[in-house]
């Protein structure tokens, strides 16, 4: 079985990488989906998120890594993925990915969408708080992988 993980990245986490590596155990393959959104300025480029995210899933032999532009549905679609995985942290996060899964239902009935409980003791992380602590010089290794936090480290230093 195949599952979409859709997201920006920017940057990874440990929280998304624990779904990752959760996600090869139940489903076999996991496509980690990199969104390109002109809307948004990321701190890292599309290439270096790609690169990060690659580093990072090196010992993983069921991960791709591809970027996309556009609906979740559709990338899933392309790259024939049998459902989508999505993570929640805390409630807050229920209702706007139980928003986000029923359009995408409404768009593509065949397709699933699989919510994962973030482990607890990463429940806290969000790649906003990451590069927050980051920007003022604060220690995120326990927060992402070591390739992440030497580009951060790089980013603000």
């Amino acid at each position: 079985m195949r599952a979409l993980y859709p997201g920006s990245f920017d940057p990874l986490t440990l929280g998304h990488l624990d779904l990752i590596e959760r996600g090869c155990a139940l489903f076999g393959e996991v496509v980690v989906a990199v969104l390109s959104n002109p809307g948004k300025t990321p701190a890292f480029s599309l290439e270096q998120r790609l690169k990060q995210i690659k580093v990072a899933t090196n010992h993983l032999n069921c991960v791709s890594v591809i970027s996309f532009d556009g609906l979740s549905v559709s990338c899933a679609q392309q790259n024939k993925a049998d459902l989508i995985l999505r993570g929640l942290r805390a409630m807050s996060d229920f209702e706007y990915e139980l928003q986000i899964a029923h359009t995408n239902r409404s768009l593509a009935p065949d397709l699933q969408t699989i919510f994962l409980a973030t482990e607890a003791h990463h429940s806290f992380l969000s790649s906003s708080l990451v590069k927050e602590v980051a920007s003022f010089g604060g220690k995120v290794d326990h927060m992402v992988p070591e390739v992440v936090a030497e580009d951060l480290h790089r980013l603000f230093n």
